[in-house]
C-alpha cells in the first residue's frame, strides 16, 4: 500500500471532493487505529504448549518483518525521488543529502534508543530473573535483552514488569511510530479533498492494524504471566493511538521530512524487536514451528497488503 503523503499514491475520487472537517477526519483515524484491539485478547491465552509459544512468537516475527519492509520502502521514497531528480538534472544534491541523512538518523535513533533502554535496564538490574520474570541470581549490570531481562528493584512501573510485558511494550512503541505515519497519510488525503482515497486508506490500515495487535501480544501469549485487560488496553492505546494523532497532524499540513523521520524511527524500533523475538524463538526449540510461523506471518502481511492494493488504495 502506498502512502500519498510521500507522493506515490494516485488520487482516486469515490465521492465529492472538498476538505473534510476535522471531526470527520478524526473519526477516520480512530477507526483505522482501533482495529489493533482485535488481536490483543490472544495475549490472555492460558498456558499454551511450548510449540504453540514458539509458533506465536514466530508469526509475530513474520508480521513485523513485513512491517519493517513496508516502513522502510515508504520512508525511502523521498530519497529515491530526489536521486531521480538529480539524475535527470531537475534537482540538486541538497535534497538527496537532506533526506538521506534524515533517513539514516531516524533509523539510528529508533534502533539505538531501544538498545540504550536495554542497557539501562541491565545497569539497574539487582535481582535477576528467569524466563518467567521472577527474581533469580544474576550479577548486577548484566544486560540480556528485554526478552530475558529481570524485573528490577527500581521503583518504576515498566522495570517491575515481566520480560514478556516489557517486550510487548517495545513492540507497541515501534508499531505506534509506524501508525503515526499512517495517520499522516489519512489526514493529508482528507485535507486535500481526496476523501475517497482517505476512506480506502482507513480500510487498508484497519486490516493491517488488526494483525499488528497480534504482534504486540505474541510474547504475552507465550509467557506464564497472563496480562489483565487494563494492560492490553494500554498496549492498544500505545500502538493504535498514534494513528489518531497522525491524522490530526496530517490534516493540518503534510511534510515528507516528517514522514521520513517517523517512519524510520518506527523501522529502527521494529528491527530491534524482531531481533529480540528471533532470539527468544530460537532458544525455545521447535524449529519447524519457528520456520512455519515466520512464513505464516510474512504471508499474512503480504496478503492483506495485496487485498488493499487490489481495492485501489
Amino acid at each position: 500500500m502506498s502512502l500519498p503523503i510521500l507522493g506515490r499514491a494516485t488520487p482516486m475520487v469515490l465521492g465529492a471532493k472538498g476538505r473534510m472537517g476535522e471531526g470527520q477526519t478524526l473519526l477516520l483515524g480512530f477507526i483505522a487505529g482501533a482495529t489493533i484491539l482485535l488481536g490483543l485478547p490472544l495475549g490472555r491465552l492460558r498456558s499454551p504448549s511450548p510449540g504453540t509459544r514458539v509458533g506465536l512468537n514466530a508469526v509475530a516475527v513474520g508480521i513485523l518483518i513485513f512491517l519493517l519492509w513496508d516502513v522502510l520502502s515508504h520512508a525511502f521514497e523521498p530519497v529515491d525521488t530526489a536521486l531521480g531528480a538529480l539524475h535527470d538534472g531537475s534537482g540538486g544534491l541538497g535534497p538527496v543529502l537532506g533526506y538521506g541523512v534524515l533517513f539514516l538518523l531516524g533509523l539510528a535513533v529508533g534502533f539505538g534508543s531501544l538498545i540504550a533502554y536495554e542497557h539501562w535496564l541491565g545497569r539497574t538490574d539487582t535481582g535477576p530473573s528467569g524466563d518467567d520474570g521472577h527474581p533469580a541470581a544474576r550479577p548486577a549490570g548484566r544486560a540480556g535483552g528485554p526478552g530475558a531481562m529481570a524485573a528490577t528493584d527500581t521503583p518504576t512501573r515498566t522495570t517491575t514488569w515481566s520480560p514478556a510485558r516489557r517486550l510487548a511494550l517495545l513492540i507497541a512503541v515501534g508499531i505506534g511510530l509506524h501508525n503515526f505515519g499512517e495517520g499522516l497519510a489519512i489526514g493529508g488525503s482528507a485535507a486535500t479533498g481526496e476523501i475517497g482515497l482517505a476512506v480506502l486508506l482507513v480500510i487498508g490500515f484497519a486490516l493491517h492494524n488488526g494483525t499488528e495487535g497480534f504482534g504486540i501480544v505474541a510474547p504475552l501469549a507465550a509467557a506464564e504471566d497472563r496480562p489483565g485487560w487494563g494492560f492490553l488496553l494500554l498496549m492498544g492505546l500505545i500502538g493504535g493511538g498514534p494513528t489518531v494523532l497522525g491524522t490530526i497532524v496530517g490534516h493540518q499540513f503534510t511534510s515528507d521530512a516528517l514522514s521520513v523521520l517517523f517512519l524510520t524511527l518506527a523501522a529502527g524500533s521494529i528491527l530491534y524487536v524482531v531481533l529480540q523475538l528471533i532470539g527468544l524463538a530460537s532458544r525455545g526449540g521447535h524449529r519447524n514451528a519457528l520456520y512455519l510461523g515466520v512464513f505464516a506471518g510474512l504471508a499474512i502481511g503480504f496478503v492483506t497488503d495485496m487485498i488493499v492494493t487490489a481495492g485501489g488504495a
